[in-house]
């Protein structure tokens, strides 16, 4: 049993669910030009999800060929759908082989502990560089106060949505509240322009939607002490009934199937007026601005802007997708994948990755607010500078533990609505997610 209260077998289940450098350090290695003899003929392998931003993942494995260089090893760089990142790792874990390095999501060291490595080293030496992380980081990448996870970048969000089509609905801005945005979304809808949102198990928009709808009503998972749960309250119950009506009035009902690509598709195809997304919509519509026509034949671009997500009876709140880099304990390479972490995060290489994210993923300091490429963006994408300041994580109002990362693996809340949109009662969805909750952290 791990200091959050899950043991083997319960690291198994909800997992299967989801389906040195030398002295001197790689300051001193790449001043020598040579790798370090305990590096060579060495193989180091990375796995990193597909970015929605295909640019970047060509940036990286260009990246490759350098840094094999500059260690004297060969550093492979595999990238897979997000979504099998965690039957993945559970695989590795299971049979104690596979990739040295892996793409942590949110809060997932919690749930990996036990398999990961200390790179406390490496995490203080990056803080230290650029003036310390976001606030988000501490409870996502270190357990029991050590760094288990490199903190990397942050994937903020905002509702994207077709300027035009808002104006022809009546609205001169994005919605502030969410009742104005069941308003205007009921006639989009009616004008065949609904919202596009997904209920579906995909690990992003998904449950950066359904979590913030919870706390926008004021509900919550557990208490501050994290050991008791108290979903079954008003607020809960009230954002369920919410999302029964604005889904019935204002969304494509095909959402409950989507993943976190469909809604990207279907709004470059002109089906939806607005959705939850990242700046990828934006980034990519640019990018292919010849492709990605509006239905006068304009380049799409030009009529997409961003909002933040509108504010409920509590309030308006944020979930973002943060990433990290952790080093299995199995890895025969743990000294080679430490100097890779910091040449990686060397700023003259994190910066020709960074840029070619446009704001799409942000940096995990606030160093990299003030990097020139910010003055060189499009306005709809300068919101996501400061995106990382101000985000929860899921367990909310309870801390971040394995327990709440099982949570959302299993995704408990994202099914409590898909439920009551499907003729559920919101009463009874509750009821049911409160009872699944309580199997992890009371039972």
């Amino acid at each position: 049993m791990d200091a959050n209260g899950m043991n083997r077998r319960q690291f198994l289940r909800v997992s299967g669910a989801t389906a040195a450098a030398a002295t001197a350090g790689i300051e001193g290695i790449l001043e020598a030009r040579r790798a370090p003899a305990w590096a060579q003929g060495t193989k180091l392998h990375w796995v990193r999800w597909v970015d929605f931003i295909p640019e970047s993942d060509v940036e990286l494995k260009r990246q490759m060929g350098e840094a094999s260089k500059a260690l004297g090893a060969e550093v492979v760089l595999e990238t897979i759908n997000a979504n099998d990142l965690q039957p993945r790792i559970t695989a590795a874990i299971q049979s104690n082989s596979g990739a040295d390095i892996f793409i942590m999501q949110y809060n997932w060291c919690h749930l990996y502990q036990s398999a990961l490595a200390d790179v406390t080293d490496i995490a203080t030496e990056v803080a230290k560089a650029e003036g310390g992380f976001y606030e988000i980081y501490p409870p996502s990448a270190q357990v029991n106060g050590r760094w288990l996870a490199v903190p990397h970048s942050v994937v903020g969000n905002a509702v994207a949505y077709r300027r035009s089509w808002l104006k022809e609905a009546g609205a001169t801005q994005y919605p502030k509240t969410w009742d104005e945005a069941r308003k205007l979304f009921a006639v989009m809808k009616q004008k065949g322009k609904p919202y596009g949102q997904t209920l579906g198990h995909t690990f992003g928009d998904a449950p950066v939607f359904t979590y913030t709808m919870l706390w926008a009503f004021g509900g919550a998972e557990t208490d501050k002490s994290g050991k008791r749960v108290v979903l079954n309250g008003k607020g809960a119950v009230d954002s369920v009934k919410f999302m029964q009506a604005f889904w019935r009035e204002c969304c494509d009902e095909g959402g409950l199937a989507w993943d976190d690509t469909n809604n990207n598709r279907a709004f470059h195809a002109g089906e939806i007026g607005a959705t939850l997304n990242g700046a990828s919509i934006y980034i990519v519509a640019k990018r292919k601005k010849d492709a990605i026509k509006d239905e006068k034949g304009e380049p799409m671009w030009q009529d997409i802007d961003h909002a933040p997500l509108p504010a409920g009876p509590a309030g308006a709140f944020l979930l973002f997708l943060n990433h990290s880099h952790a080093i299995m304990k199995y890895s025969k390479n743990q000294k080679l994948a430490k100097d890779f972490l910091r040449w990686l995060h060397k700023k003259e290489n994190f910066e020709k990755w960074f840029q070619t994210q446009e704001g799409y993923s942000v940096g995990a300091t606030k160093a990299w607010e003030n990097n020139p490429m910010w003055g060189k963006l499009d306005e709809p994408l300068k919101m996501f500078r400061t995106a990382a300041r101000n985000t929860r994580l899921f367990g909310y109002a309870g801390p971040s533990t394995a327990k709440a990362t099982e949570a959302f693996t299993k995704y408990i809340i994202t099914d409590m609505y898909a439920k009551a949109v499907q003729g559920m009662s919101a009463e009874d969805a509750v009821k049911w997610a409160e009872g699944e909750l309580k199997k992890i952290y009371e039972g």
